[in-house]
């Protein structure tokens, strides 16, 4: 298995990790105590900073994952498969962040070549399979407390709540891929990471 990347996808990936990351600063500073509008002078620039590299490490992280997870088993089943960004996405998931709320589809991996129903569908699990492992890969994280566990929770929360709304049996989204396979895979699928997604945000939440 020979996984590449072209220039353009490696920039698409960059953009798209930097951008998606910078959203959620404005998301997680502007539900915190502080307040990037109308005044951002008032959210220290240190705080910013730590988030903003929170953000990277674990929003970021989760995101490539998810989307190389996909691109992975695509040229695995013997597809030509890349990342492309959706700038507009970006733009709006930026600005919905300024504004409080936060609504993220930063791009997808587009892939073609003769393929089964089964291995589409699995295709399209890969992501939010990789967002579930990488939820309990920051548990420890969370756990030691302190900034460390600040940046732990946030891995926690954001790959949980990832998987959840990425199986969602909507429109691009994983969940009506996994679904058109298999409706017990995507059942069991279903309950499994929408189930994680709800007791993080619940328990877990957002610590900044």
């Amino acid at each position: 298995m020979n996984v590449r990347f072209g220039l353009k996808e490696l920039r698409d990936i960059a953009a798209a990790w930097g951008l998606l990351s910078l959203a959620f600063t404005f998301f997680i500073v502007r539900t915190s105590r502080f307040s990037v509008l109308p005044d951002p002078t008032t959210v220290p620039v240190g705080y910013l900073g730590r988030v903003f590299v929170a953000s990277l490490l674990t929003v970021g992280v989760g995101f490539l994952l998810h989307e190389l997870a996909h691109k992975i088993i695509a040229v695995r089943f013997g597809q030509v498969a890349a990342f492309r960004a959706d700038y507009g996405m970006l733009g709006l998931a930026v600005l919905g962040g300024l504004a409080g709320f936060i609504f993220a589809a930063p791009g997808a991996v587009h892939h073609r070549g003769h393929i089964t129903p089964r291995e589409h569908g699995l295709i399209a699990l890969a992501g939010p399979a990789v967002n579930v492992m990488l939820t309990f890969a920051f548990v420890p994280l969370w756990l030691v407390g302190g900034t460390v566990g600040q940046a732990g929770a946030l891995g926690v929360t954001i790959n949980a709540v990832l998987a959840g709304f990425n199986m969602l049996p909507f429109g691009p989204l994983d969940g009506a891929t996994v679904r058109e396979w298999s409706t017990p895979v995507f059942v069991a699928s279903f309950v499994i990471c929408v189930g994680i997604g709800i007791l993080a945000y619940l328990f877990v939440g957002f610590p900044f």
